[in-house]
This record gives C-alpha cells, sequence and structure tokens, in this order.
C-alpha cells in the first residue's frame, strides 16, 4: 500500500495544507478509517507547518532538494501503523516521527522510530543498500548530534530535532559519507515490495485484525508455502462440512516455519466467520504460549474493549478443555479444532499421574475410567460425538517433545486405527511411512492400516522457515549440532552468513554483544535449559520459585525495554517449557552442564542427583535434552550468543574440561569466538 500523499519538495511547497489534507483523509478513508479525528487533523496541521520549514530551507541550501521526495502516512504492514513521514533524498531515507503538542521525547518514541527504520531496511525491497536514518522530531526537544558513525548494518542510531533545525540537521548528514550509487525513485520506492516477518505475537494481532495469512508472512523464499497450507484446510474444512466427514490433519514443519501461525489463522478466519460456520478453537499445552498469546491479543492497540473475553474463546488450555468435553455427553460447541505441538499430548500413563495429582488436591477431574485413555484418544472422543462433521488439525513438531509422558504420533496412528477407522486422515508426507520423519516418528511405522483412508498432503509439510528471515537453513545447522557431526555444522554454516552467532565464556561479555545489535522495539533475552541448573554459579536462577510470579512468562515478552520485567533487561533466562512456539529477536543460550561435548562424536548427558552430576542412561531421556537445547537454538530470528562457563575445578557438578571441550566444538561448528 503506498503512502497517502507523495510529492517532490518543489511541488509540496505549492500544494496548500487544504490540499494536502484532502489527500490525507481520502487515503485514510480509503485504508477502511471512516471518521478522520480532530485530534489527527490537528497533529497532521503541526507537521506540515514543520515539513513546509524544513523544505523551504533545504532548497534554499541545496537547490538539487527541490527533486527530493516526500511521504506522508507511509504504512508499516506488519505494525499495522504508518511512518508519519519519509524524505527520500538522492540516496539517503530519513523517517521522520513527529511528537506534536504536548507529546514529549522518550526512550520508547526513540525506539519507535528506529524500528520502523530497521523494517525499511529489512522488509523493504527498494530500502536495500541505502543509509537510513530514523529521526524524532519534537517541538519541545533539544536536538542531538546529527553526523554519527553509520553501523554495518546502515541504519544510524536514532537523532533527535527540533522543527527550526531539521533542515539543517538533513544537511549535514547528507554532507558526509558516500552516496549510494543507486539512486532513489520516489515512486518505484513507494510502490515497491514491502515483504515482512512477523513475530507470532505481530501475526496473531494482525489475525486477529482480520488481516489474511497472506498479507503477513510474505518474505519466505518460498512465500506461498504458509499460504498453501492455509488454503488446504480451509478447503478441508469446507468439504468435512459439505460431504458430513470426520477429517484429522497432520500439520509438519521445520522449526519457525509457521505451524503455529497456521493454526492461528484457521482458528481465527474470516471466511470461516463469514460463511457462517461454527467457530474454530485453537488448543495448547504449552501454559506460556496460550499465556502470552492471549495477553497480547488482548492488550493489543488493536483489541476491542471485550477481546480479553473473545481471546478466551479461542485460544484455549487443552488440558482443561478435554476434561471439560469429556464431561459433557453432548458435542462441543466447536466443529473445528486446532490441536498445537500434538506430539506433546499426554500418553494414559502421563494422564493418569497428572489425574491422581489433581485429585489429592482437590479438584473435580474426570473418573477413574479415563485414567487409562490417551490424550490423543481423548481429544478424538470429544469431536466424533458431533454428527454431522468435525475437522481436527494437529500441528505437529519435529524433534521437540520435551517432556515426560508426551505420546508422540505414534499414539495418534494407534488410537485412529484402533478406535476411528471411519475418519478420514490427510496427512504431511513428514510422518507416513517412506517420509524424511520427524526425528525418527512415524504417524504410522508399517503400511498395515489399509482399512484406513488417508492421504498424504504436500501441502501440510511446511518446508521453509519463516521465524528467522536472515537465517533459512539454521534448523539444518542445529540438527548437524545436535547430532555431533563437526563436517554438516560447517557446510551448514556457511549459509548463514547473514546471521550472527558468536560464543563467550564471559556472561558480561556475551551480554554487552547482545544489547549492542538489539536496536529499536526489537527484544533480546537470556535463555537456558530447564536443567541446567548449576548455571545458579553463573548468577542466573532456573528453579520454578523464582519464576512463579504472576505475569512472569507475559511480562518477560511484551514488556518494553525499560521494564524491569522484560527480557530485555538481561535478569531471567526462559527456558525450552517458557519459549516453545515464541520467538525473540536476539537470543543469548547460556549453555549448562546438562548437555557437554565430550569428545569423538559424542555429547555427554547429565542431570544433577542430590549433591552430584549423574548421567542420563536412556536414550529417551537422552532425546529430552536434545530436544530441550534445538528449542533453544532456534528461537532467536536475527543472531545469538552463547554462554558456556569456565566450570569449576572443585566443583564436580561443573567440570571444565567438558566445559571446554564444548566451546571449543562450538567454534568447530562455526560460532565466532569473542575471548
Amino acid at each position: 500500500m503506498p503512502a497517502y500523499y507523495r510529492a517532490q519538495l518543489d511541488e509540496f511547497l505549492v500544494h496548500s495544507d487544504t490540499e494536502v489534507l484532502g489527500f490525507l483523509a481520502a487515503a485514510q478513508g480509503s485504508a477502511g478509517h471512516a471518521t478522520a479525528f480532530t485530534s489527527q487533523t490537528t497533529a497532521w496541521q503541526e507537521q506540515l507547518r514543520a515539513l513546509r520549514e524544513m523544505a523551504t530551507r533545504l532548497i534554499k541550501r541545496r537547490p538539487a532538494a527541490s527533486q527530493w521526495a516526500l511521504l506522508i502516512e507511509y504504512p508499516i504492514p506488519r505494525r499495522q501503523k504508518r511512518i508519519d513521514a519519509v524524505l527520500l533524498s538522492a540516496s539517503r531515507i530519513y523517517c521522520l516521527e513527529f511528537k506534536t503538542g504536548d507529546q514529549v521525547v522518550t526512550r520508547a518514541a526513540l525506539n519507535q522510530v528506529e524500528d520502523y527504520a530497521l523494517d525499511l531496511r529489512d522488509f523493504h525491497s527498494a530500502s536495500f543498500g541505502h543509509l537510513i536514518v530514523p529521526v524524532l522530531v519534537s517541538k519541545k526537544a533539544s536536538s542531538s548530534r546529527a553526523v554519527q558513525e553509520a553501523t554495518d548494518d546502515l541504519v544510524l542510531p536514532p537523532v533527535v530535532s527540533d522543527y527550526a533545525s531539521l533542515a539543517s540537521m538533513v544537511d549535514e548528514i547528507e554532507a558526509h559519507g558516500l552516496d549510494n550509487d543507486l539512486p532513489l525513485i520516489a515512486e518505484t520506492w513507494d510502490q515497491s515490495a514491502y515483504r515482512p516477518v512477523p513475530t507470532i505475537l505481530e501475526a496473531a494481532e494482525a489475525l486477529y485484525a482480520n488481516h489474511d495469512v497472506r498479507d503477513i508472512a510474505e518474505a519466505s523464499a518460498d512465500p506461498g508455502n504458509l499460504t498453501r497450507t492455509s488454503e488446504f484446510l480451509l478447503a478441508v474444512v469446507e468439504r468435512a462440512r459439505q460431504q458430513g466427514e470426520k477429517v484429522v490433519c497432520f500439520v509438519t514443519g521445520v522449526p519457525g516455519a509457521g505451524k503455529t501461525l497456521a493454526g492461528l489463522n484457521l482458528a481465527h478466519n474470516p471466511a470461516i466467520r463469514s460463511a457462517g460456520l461454527p467457530s474454530a478453537v485453537f488448543l495448547s499445552g504449552n501454559g506460556p504460549l496460550v499465556r502470552v498469546v492471549s495477553e497480547a491479543l488482548s492488550s493489543s492497540t488493536l483489541a476491542s474493549s471485550g477481546a480479553r473475553r473473545e481471546v478466551g474463546t479461542f485460544i484455549q488450555n487443552v488440558h482443561s478443555y478435554i476434561r471439560d468435553g469429556l464431561r459433557s455427553p453432548k458435542p462441543s460447541h466447536e466443529h473445528i479444532v486446532i490441536f498445537d505441538e500434538a506430539q506433546r499430548a499426554w500418553d494414559a500413563v502421563q494422564v493418569s499421574r497428572k489425574f491422581r495429582q489433581l485429585r489429592q488436591r482437590g479438584f473435580d477431574v474426570l473418573g477413574e475410567s479415563f485414567d487409562s485413555v490417551s490424550e490423543p484418544e481423548m481429544m478424538l472422543r470429544i469431536m466424533d460425538k458431533h454428527p454431522d462433521w468435525a475437522v481436527l488439525v494437529a500441528l505437529v513438531g519435529g524433534g521437540q517433545e520435551i517432556n515426560d509422558g508426551e505420546a508422540g504420533l505414534e499414539e495418534w496412528g494407534r488410537t485412529l486405527a484402533a478406535s476411528f477407522p471411519h475418519w478420514r486422515i490427510a496427512a504431511s508426507p513428514a510422518v507416513m511411512p517412506g517420509g524424511q520423519g520427524l526425528s525418527g516418528h512415524r504417524l504410522f511405522h508399517q503400511a498395515t492400516d489399509a482399512d484406513l483412508a488417508v492421504e498424504a498432503a504436500p501441502s501440510l509439510h511446511l518446508s521453509v522457515s519463516v521465524r528467522s528471515f536472515r537465517a533459512e537453513s539454521l534448523a539444518g545447522w542445529v540438527d548437524a549440532v545436535l547430532a555431533g557431526d563437526a563436517g554438516a555444522t560447517r557446510i551448514e554454516a556457511q549459509r548463514l552468513t547473514h546471521y550472527p552467532m558468536a560464543i563467550s565464556r564471559d556472561l558480561t561479555v556475551a551480554k554487552q554483544w547482545l544489547r549492542a545489535r538489539r536496536r529499536g522495539e526489537r527484544r533480546c533475552g537470556l535463555l537456558a535449559s530447564a536443567g541446567a541448573l548449576r548455571l545458579r554459579a553463573e548468577g542466573i536462577e532456573l528453579s520454578p520459585g523464582f519464576r512463579g510470579n504472576k505475569g512472569q512468562y507475559e511480562n518477560w515478552f511484551l514488556k518494553p525495554d525499560g521494564d524491569h520485567r522484560s527480557s530485555n533487561r538481561l535478569e531471567v533466562a526462559a527456558s525450552q517449557y517458557e519459549c516453545q512456539g515464541l520467538e525473540i529477536d536476539w537470543s543469548c543460550l547460556c549453555w549448562g552442564e546438562d548437555l557437554l561435548w565430550q569428545g569423538k562424536g559424542e555429547w555427554c548427558y547429565s542431570r544433577l542427583n542430590g549433591a552430584s552430576r549423574g548421567k542420563v542412561p536412556r536414550e529417551f531421556k537422552q532425546r529430552y535434552v536434545r530436544n530441550a537445547y534445538r528449542v533453544l537454538l532456534t528461537r532467536a530470528r536475527e543472531g545469538m550468543v552463547m554462554f558456556v562457563p569456565r566450570g569449576d575445578p572443585s566443583d564436580p557438578t561443573r567440570p571444565p574440561e567438558l566445559f571446554e571441550a564444548t566451546a571449543n566444538f562450538l567454534v568447530t561448528c562455526g560460532v565466532r569466538p569473542l575471548d
């Protein structure tokens, strides 16, 4: 979507305020904002006065500036916001954010305009390779030093200007540095492709505001992948409704490929609501994810006054949903259920254990007849109550089982074959016999279930990561690291040239590296395995009691820079349980004693046993540790640093020689040492 208003500076000076305001109001109406608020018009009038003063002085200083372009209200799609004004010189881009009236300059305002500049650099095709200058403009501001050293990433640190100094600041910046060989052409720049890669929270907010998945996930190397999956699922729903079918779909994907996004898209898809279909519900056993996404949607500026109640109807905890659904003899209200991280559904042993714990605490849970039933079977029983049609979408992450009692894909296949052969199955080829597999898991390990109606659907596999716009091949590198294959990691690392990875033996140095790279409104944070309890010796607390405060997860992911509860403070580390399914822009993975390199192509798995450190002998327990680090290593969108402690020869739980070997192995894998 182009800017509301665009003109050369000399044309802008000819247009009256009334004409420009007419353009802005008309464009705002076309964008779906039927009413122009008085406060917005007043702000535009003040901005126009400042821009006219800037244009007049610039042209007087630099006659060639008359041909420069001014764009007012340029949209940032993934943020549902607009840059107040963009000034395009011959080869530089100035993002101008105005604080009008009594508004004052704040750290949040500086972060906002810097973030706009970073978005242009990363996602706007015609901005690639050009110097971008974020400028906060306020009549109450004291102008900051304009000429600063350009960073390697072509975005200057944000500068502040009052109205009268804006022209001289731009002139000073233009006088320094080399121009880009490619000139900026206003119409081309305005119409250029803008392909954002939203975070899962930004994407959820956009979907909640009735945007289509096509509008918010376009930067992938395979931009149609997520769209194809979403359209396939909608087609399954429509066919099931028309033909009275019961269908289960298994969606797979590499880490960060958008499985959760595809599920949220279906759960809150305008096409379903406009067709009058029963509402869908998105279920997850990941408590932190449910709480963080729900809080983000409820507190979004796009949300209505009843948003918190409405969000609670389509994003729910899967365990509570199952218990409520089995209690009632009637079918559930929803004909469409999305089960996130379905491979983590509880097996029958875990169900029995959890129900027993709930009974001991006085909770009213299901009768003992359900104690030997797995959650996959429970969910299918609930959906099978519908007399006409039902669709269950199982989102499956490969190699991300991280806890005891997770049933895995096989339990879904066993249950379908034994008790629900009348259900039609549409599945990603990755879960079928002969498929690439998900860390060795299959829905059916052999083709003995011939009576089942199974369709292998390539559209149900998301093969391209959209989490990291800088590192689509990060998952391959992580798999090679955890497999102990140094040769493969070096090959994969060559494809990660735009994804910085560093390592330090000093936590202070690692934090400094992180803070130097986190800019604007982007987030950084500490991550650590929940089993790395001896990180306490490094000042990193992982005990559940420390993070038991109400709102801890939501605050960590959502609070802005400057809030002591925010991840950006680098004080509290999130474990695999708290960050699975979510992401941050820059991470510091604090490496623990539970996974250390022992050489000869092997990792050493351990856990604390009282005062000593014992080995983890069983392979399936070792797999949980590997998967924990797979989750942690794939959370960062833009880059990560790893902190590997030095250990302590006097502490048997922190062996220095193994920490040293781990650090050396990671360097061999292509991670740059900072020390």
